[in-house]
């Protein structure tokens, strides 16, 4: 056996045969060993057998390691595919039994491809900086003014004439309560007029129109402030010539809707909001009679002295805004007027006028000491079918006829030194106020009294006087 190995290792022709034995050989996994293990025995090996052996060996022990992990890796891969069957495929372990990007080769160390950069739909790799995209002429929106740059911006579309009042009334009535043109005119910069810009003006005149004389002249602030920002003159001039246009249907609702139209357009052209040259258009030119009384109203007022009536002022300075000097004075003239004329409805619409509720103690207080300070029953009884009106209709409440009549009780003392009878007038009042339900009976109650008897001098004779 060993004159024949040496003879096959030796032999330069049988190369071929060799290396057929070697690969069958390794496909059997048992070429030579008992032989060459006879060979270690006996000790007869060469140095080229030997590491020949060697190598053999290590070949097989990579063969055997390669087929275990290969069987390892099937097996995991079916044990997943079996478990993601009888599992949800929508549940995040059988999306990645089904999408899972790790090689299925049992290589690599199962990182995405490409770092996370590779597939459709990707961004790319973290950090990847990508170069400017040229403008393609095609492009609908492409713009040669700018140098093929897109610009794109919030197009809000014009208001048609149908949602125009609707949504410009709650911002005119808003307004009216909390009197800010700021917010105003922010919230008609956000809204695309377009060309019925000038509705604006009108609508809120109109709305001002029926309101009061404070909202008129919170109409009259908000024009002059919107003017220049928001309001052109020449919208102004095509609102107030709609109204002029509109009067005749105005006046069904107000019927001093000439006079008033005439006091804004006076007002506009003093702010400055509307030309000068407003008036001079329509002379000649008016044949409706509503409109020329508006007109001539405006003319008459520009034509008068500033010291004699300031246009600022044309609609009175509005409710709590009026110093308390200025109240006082106004609810003494509607007293006065009220006991010579004795019309009860014009003394309340005055009264309404004033626009100031939580001031009406005062129109108490000056009623009571009136009544004191009058000679005779008419001021007594006309003053309290006055104030039974005003309980009535609620314009007085029952915390502001508490207070006037309080007030009176303690400047009562003061009062009597220029009316000597003011407590004997005070009590006839206050009892004639308790029977019509002017006054509660704890507060007919409260009213002050002075002792009727009094003790005699040391002259007298000891005698007590009533």
């Amino acid at each position: 056996m060993a004159t024949e190995i040496e003879a096959w290792t030796t032999a330069p022709q049988n190369d071929g045969v060799f290396s057929l034995e070697k690969e069958q050989n390794e496909v059997d996994g048992s070429y030579g060993t008992d032989d060459l293990n006879e060979l270690e025995v006996n000790g007869n090996w060469t140095p080229q057998e030997k590491a020949l052996h060697e190598a053999r060996l290590k070949a097989k022990a990579k063969r055997r390691l390669r087929k275990s992990s290969s069987r390892d890796s099937t097996r995991e891969s079916l044990s997943e595919s079996v478990s993601g069957e009888l599992t949800d495929p929508h549940s995040p372990k059988g999306k990645n039994a089904v999408n899972d990007r790790k090689s299925r080769a049992g290589k690599g160390r199962g990182l995405p491809k490409k770092g996370g950069a590779g597939g459709k739909g990707v961004w790319g790799a973290a950090g990847m900086v990508y170069e400017v995209e040229e403008p393609d002429v095609k492009d609908p929106n492409y713009d040669e003014s700018a140098q093929g740059v897109t610009v794109y911006a919030t197009v809000v579309p014009e208001l048609d004439e149908g949602e125009l009042e609707k949504t410009i009334n709650p911002i005119v009535q808003e307004y009216f309560e909390h009197g800010d043109t700021k917010e105003v005119e922010m919230l008609l910069k956000e809204l695309n007029l377009g060309h019925h810009r000038y509705e604006f003006s009108s609508l809120a005149v109109s709305l001002s129109l029926e309101g009061k004389a404070s909202h008129r002249e919170l109409t009259s602030r908000l024009l002059s402030d919107l003017s220049g920002k928001v309001l052109s003159e020449r919208d102004m001039s095509r609102a107030f010539d709609k109204i002029l246009k509109e009067l005749p249907d105005l006046i069904l609702d107000t019927p001093e809707a000439p006079q008033m139209l005439g006091q804004f357009i006076a007002r506009a052209i003093a702010d400055h909001a509307l030309p000068m040259s407003f008036l001079d258009c329509y002379k000649g030119k008016v044949d409706c009679d509503h409109a020329r009384a508006a007109l001539d109203r405006a003319s008459v007022l520009l034509s008068m002295k500033r010291e004699i009536m300031r246009l600022d002022n044309v609609w009175g300075v509005g409710g709590g805004q009026r110093p308390v000097k200025h109240l006082t004075k106004e609810m003494n003239l509607l007293l006065k007027e009220y006991l010579v004329s004795g019309v009860l409805s014009e003394a309340e619409r005055c009264l309404r006028d004033l626009e100031v509720p939580h001031f009406h103690h005062e129109l108490v207080y000056e009623a009571v000491v009136m009544v004191l300070e009058s000679t005779g029953d008419t001021a007594i009884q006309m003053m309290v079918k006055l104030l039974k009106v005003f309980w009535q209709t609620g314009l007085i409440t029952l915390d502001q006829m508490n207070r006037g009549f309080q007030r009176v009780y303690d400047e009562l003392p003061e009062i009597n030194l220029d009316v000597p009878h003011a407590h004997s007038i005070m009590e006839t009042f206050v009892d004639l106020c308790y029977q019509e339900s002017v006054i509660t009976k704890q507060l007919r109650d409260f009213c002050p009294t002075r002792g009727r008897k009094r003790f005699v001098s040391e002259g007298d004779g000891g005698i007590v006087k009533s």
